[in-house]
């Protein structure tokens, strides 16, 4: 194995530990609004592709919650994970939240990725795009804080 191969698993390794720690340590506090954890898919309305998805939502500051996702794909037969961040920022009228966000993900992974949304207590709703990319996410609260 080359080495920026080596490199590269052992980076990508690294955040999904990252990630999991972050996962059992959301568990463990209670749940409010929207913070916490959640599950769900993916899916790409572009190429049909989805998934598994993850994501922790953490209140930052005022309106603004900073999300993790961590994304299963499958290409071929490898399984890949993919993990990344963005700030939401978020309006809330009685238990309804609507948020809007961006991240840029990079040229290899489609760029800058706009995303809009709506959700309360138990379920939350993306709607993404980018220049080559569009889908949306679907997540509700896992049956038990695992």
């Amino acid at each position: 194995m080359k080495i920026p191969a080596l490199m590269l698993l052992l980076c990508l390794a690294a955040g999904c530990s990252t990630f999991e720690r972050k996962w059992k340590e959301a568990g463990k506090k209670p749940r409010g609004g929207i913070e916490g954890q959640w599950i769900g898919h993916w899916h790409c309305n572009y190429n049909q592709h989805n998934d598994k998805l993850r994501c922790i939502v953490t209140k930052k500051n005022g309106a603004i919650y900073e999300t993790l996702f961590h994304a299963k794909y499958t290409r071929w037969i490898i399984p890949v994970s993919f993990g990344y961040g963005l700030d939401m920022n978020t309006t809330r009228q009685g238990g309804q939240f609507q948020f809007v966000g961006s991240a840029d993900l990079g040229s290899l992974a489609g760029g800058i990725y706009q995303y809009t949304g709506e959700g309360n207590a138990t379920m939350l709703q993306f709607i993404y795009r980018a220049e080559m990319d569009h889908g949306t996410f679907y997540l509700k609260r896992p049956s038990s804080n695992k």
